[in-house]
């Protein structure tokens, strides 16, 4: 009896419920990280994407009576899936304000803020950036 009881305190039966125990907590915080890098990748990629739009929109704006609302509502268009209440579009044509003189310069920035929340804690944070540069028409 005494061989059977000293077998079994040295079984090995368990361990892999523990080891699992304690690798499940980092994969899991691994795998979560990963899903909010791509969400916050493929908000880069809108933000760069609704920036060429608004680009687009504005070298037209001298031959085509385009506003600066105009601008902005076409990077909008091109990010219907981000907030568009924290959607920053920014143009400035700095040697024509009003789009009247062709052949300058027009740069459209648009920025959207992103953070990366692992289980409640904001591991880093701060704002997605494009800027594109067109020649007026």
């Amino acid at each position: 009896m005494s061989r059977r009881r000293r077998n079994s305190l040295h079984s090995e039966h368990g361990q892999a419920a523990v080891e699992f125990a304690l690798v499940v907590p980092v994969l899991l915080l691994l795998l979560l990280g990963i899903i909010q890098g791509g969400i916050v990748f493929h908000n880069y990629l809108t933000v760069t994407d609704a920036a060429r739009a608004a680009a687009r929109q504005a070298i037209e704006a001298r031959v085509s009576g385009v506003t600066k609302a105009d601008v902005q509502q076409a990077a909008w268009d091109a990010a219907p899936d981000l907030d568009h209440g924290t959607l920053n579009v920014v143009t400035a044509d700095p040697d024509s304000p009003d789009f009247s003189q062709g052949g300058t310069q027009v740069v459209v920035t648009v920025t959207y803020p992103y953070s990366i929340n692992l289980l409640g804690m904001v591991v880093a944070s701060g704002n997605l950036t494009s800027q594109m540069t067109g020649r007026l028409e």
